[in-house]
């Protein structure tokens, strides 16, 4: 475990990704546990997505959410939105990361934004430029980069020319989604390969779904090739609802207490993720799939 990355950057997603797929969770809940989050040592948290209401009412209030968190210090806050409307309300809210979605499956770019994938990237553009010009990042994320539920394996030629074109577009990270749960370890070996061959020096970050269980398979193939950059969903949160079946990101307990065990840290406590999961529990009102959650980490005893 040598050559494993000493440690990696951890973004929690759940309050975005993970709420967004559940029944609508009153304001004053997401802020609660967007504040939690905040107290668990996590450096980056996906707070809200600035979307159309009628698109995803999950997220209708992310103005409201936004104003009503207190701000760590030591987090960095960021906001996924679909077009360079839903940009401009992020900046003008003042988020410091705007993150931009592009699918590489142009039949899911459809169902989702209700565009082609290239003209997405034309929209992409426009966004990247507006963040920069407010002092702001923005981060592409290539979705279905390990296939798509509408066309099955999406070509690893396609994959990086989409997200070629974002970073010639100025992106500031790449981020490669498995929106349906489709990757396994050795496509992951492909796809990064791939694109470290083409473009070394960009910033990736990976983001995987537990869908057919084989997300922390992926993280670990992903370390051993070196990326340091994850995201994952408090509870195991989530999943796409443009994707069906595609329920359930990395639970962020699962990959700290998996990672954290090989020397790799991460700078989150995880008895205080531990604890926020089973907040964000209580918050959707049903069993998350985590099963960290469940049984706790590996050095818990039982008391005799």
């Amino acid at each position: 475990m040598s050559d494993l990355p000493s440690q990696i950057s951890v973004r929690e997603v759940g309050p975005r990704d993970g709420l967004q797929n559940e029944d609508p969770v009153p304001t004053q809940a997401k802020v609660e546990l967007i504040n939690t989050l905040s107290g668990t040592g996590v450096k980056r948290i996906e707070a809200v997505s600035f979307v159309r209401p009628d698109a995803i009412p999950q997220m209708a209030d992310a103005d409201e959410v936004w104003r009503g968190i207190e701000r760590a210090g030591s987090v960095r806050y960021s906001a996924l939105v679909p077009n360079l409307r839903g940009a401009a309300r992020a900046l003008d809210s003042g988020l410091p990361e705007i993150e931009a979605v592009v699918s590489a499956s142009d039949t899911h770019n459809r169902k989702n934004v209700n565009r082609g994938t290239e003209e997405s990237l034309d929209d992409i553009a426009a966004v990247i430029e507006l963040a920069h010009d407010r002092g702001s990042t923005c981060q592409v994320i290539v979705s279905t980069a390990w296939g798509c539920p509408y066309e099955g394996d999406v070509p690893v030629e396609r994959v990086i020319r989409v997200a070629g074109r974002a970073l010639a577009d100025g992106a500031d990270c790449i981020s490669f989604g498995d929106t349906t749960g489709m990757a396994t370890p050795g496509r992951v070996r492909t796809l990064i390969g791939e694109f470290r061959s083409a473009y070394p020096d960009a910033k990736l970050n990976l983001h995987f779904h537990n869908t057919r269980g084989t997300g922390l398979a992926n993280v670990l193939t992903a370390l051993e090739l070196g990326v340091d950059d994850f995201d994952a969903s408090v509870g195991g949160l989530g999943g796409c609802p443009y994707a069906p079946g595609a329920t359930g990101n990395i639970a962020t307990e699962e990959l700290v207490h998996m990672v954290e065990d090989m020397g790799v840290t991460t700078g989150i406590d995880l008895e205080a993720m531990i604890e926020a999961a089973a907040a964000a529990e209580r918050i959707i009102g049903r069993q998350l799939p985590s099963q960290v959650l469940r049984a706790g980490p590996r050095s818990r005893t039982i008391t005799a």
